[in-house]
């Protein structure tokens, strides 16, 4: 299973946010990596390169490597309505994110990990494949035998109240249900997806 594994506060400090979640080496060194530290001058960017940055930021954000970014993308144009908020639409439907964004997992590297080991029903069913695309209507629920897990217990009790509006939570049953896409403005990623767009469109 492909995915990301390298160094994460480096990244983060790249992109100067948080995208892997709370980082004390990126409040410490508010500033890109390098042997130079904040003082070395960095020359202006080209606007390929302010393109491929966002790119990589998005795939970074949601743990996705190119080639099912690329799939994503063209699935995306191929759909009614604007290229780069289809794409983010869909970035959000994966199983991982909504575990994550449910509250189940702490991150989602981690909500990755447990739709990766069989921790997670969709529809009562087993679902292994965090890059499962839901569809509105599907109730994504913690396996009985997995509610006891600490890591998910954990994460459930320092659950703050549902925000994001698309998504239903039901704390008794550890169960939530994709209610429907997102539209962009609900969305908080810090994610400038007409770069994303102009970049695949070359």
């Amino acid at each position: 299973m492909a995915r990301y594994t390298g160094p994460k506060s480096k990244i983060a400090r790249r992109f100067r946010e948080p995208i892997f979640g709370p980082d004390k080496a990126l409040e410490r060194k508010n500033y890109g990596p390098g042997m130079h530290g904040p003082s070395k001058r960095r020359g202006k960017q080209s606007e390929y390169a302010v393109q491929l940055q966002e790119n990589q930021k998005a795939k970074y954000t949601y743990g996705v490597l190119e080639r099912q970014f690329s799939n994503l993308f063209d699935k995306a144009s191929s759909k009614v309505g604007i290229t780069g908020e289809n794409l983010l639409k869909f970035l959000e439907a994966r199983l991982d994110n909504t575990v994550y964004r449910l509250g189940i997992a702490p991150t989602r590297s981690a909500a990755r990990q447990l739709v990766g080991h069989r921790h997670i029903t969709v529809n009562g069913s087993v679902v292994n494949i965090p890059s499962y695309s839901l569809r509105p209507g599907d109730v994504i629920t913690v396996r009985e035998k997995s509610k006891s897990l600490e890591a998910i217990t954990s994460s459930v009790a320092g659950r703050k109240i549902n925000k994001f509006s698309w998504l239903e939570w039901d704390a008794n049953e550890l169960s939530g249900k994709f209610l429907n896409y997102p539209n962009r403005d609900e969305i908080p990623e810090n994610i400038k997806e007409q770069l994303i767009v102009e970049l695949y469109s070359k």
